[in-house]
């Protein structure tokens, strides 16, 4: 799908839908729209793509993309049109677990999608030091009330209904007791 020559290497922190949307943003994009399968049916899985990275797919919209995928497939006029479904298919025949862990579980297991990630500080890994919160950029980080054994100073709290999901917590946390999942 993406070209001759070309290769792309993905790990498990790589989301497999998100990866799907990603590739599909390019092929609405280039589509010239001059037929309807194409047009207006890869926009329709772009949208169904995007729900589900964002926690409000349902596992019939699974069973729905993959059969509009089929009739994108078969009823394109050109060769965009008639590829631009691959990715996919591919993602949901070899990867269809991670999509359901969207829907189901409301989770990303790779912790791409940022709609479905929760940010959360080990108690017992926080030294209390603070660092984490003089780089939240929404000041949703605050002491709790839990010292943990052999510590002197309160193990940090992340107000997850307020946290906007930037990374500057576990970016900055050099004790490892910032996660992300």
């Amino acid at each position: 799908m993406m070209g001759s020559g070309g290769l792309i290497v993905m790990d498990e922190t790589t989301c497999m839908v998100d990866i799907a949307k990603f590739f599909l943003e390019f092929t609405v994009d280039e589509s010239c729209g001059k037929c309807t399968p194409c047009r207006i049916g890869t926009k329709r899985l772009l949208e169904m793509l995007d729900k589900i990275t964002k926690g409000q797919g349902t596992l019939e919209m699974i069973d729905e993309m993959e059969e509009l995928c089929y009739f994108i497939k078969a009823n394109s006029l050109c060769g965009l049109g008639q590829t631009a479904p691959n990715p996919v298919l591919s993602t949901l025949r070899y990867f269809r677990d991670e999509y359901i862990a969207h829907v189901v579980d409301h989770k990303c297991p790779a912790g791409v999608c940022k709609d479905l990630l929760e940010f959360h500080i080990d108690k017992d890994k926080c030294i209390g030091c603070g660092m984490c919160a003089r780089k939240c950029p929404v000041s949703t980080i605050h002491p709790s009330d839990y010292i943990a054994p052999g510590k002197k100073k309160p193990a940090y709290q992340i107000d997850t209904s307020k946290c906007v999901k930037c990374g500057a917590c576990i970016d900055n946390c050099k004790f490892g007791a910032v996660s992300k999942g």
